[in-house]
């Protein structure tokens, strides 16, 4: 009876050492995902941040260019044409620049849960045949 419960409670033993090496593994993957989650946001937020400040700089020469042009002026006719010029130049920018960043950013948000997504599949799929 003795060697019995013995054997019982060294299996359990085994049982629950297997189990707890597979929960610290499987909590490291986490750990990782997590981590190359956060990699991969601040390496994209950092590349959106320079996008943004070229596209500021770009603006500004843009702009400074199309005062001087309009400050040599010699009618109000062509003022009003640079003017109109300059204004329809500036929105279609603005359209496009915000339009790329949108893109950009629906891309950096897919391949910052990317990897937890991956973690999120496996957990599911522990559980499930866990419990069958």
């Amino acid at each position: 009876m003795f060697t019995e419960m013995n054997d019982r409670a060294k299996a359990a033993m085994e049982k629950s050492t297997k189990v707890g090496e597979e929960l610290t593994e499987f909590t490291k993957g986490n750990m990782e995902a997590l981590v190359a989650s956060a990699k991969t946001a601040a390496k994209g937020a950092e590349t959106l941040g320079q996008e943004v400040a070229e596209y500021g700089k770009k603006s500004f020469e843009t702009a400074s260019a199309a005062m001087k042009s309009m400050a040599t002026v010699k009618s109000p006719t062509e003022l009003f044409q640079l003017q109109s010029e300059f204004a329809k130049s500036s929105f279609d920018g603005a359209i496009s620049e915000a339009s790329k960043l949108s893109e950009a950013w629906i891309k950096l948000a897919g391949d910052v849960f990317q990897p937890l997504s991956s973690r999120y599949a496996l957990a599911a799929e522990k559980f499930k045949s866990a419990a069958l």
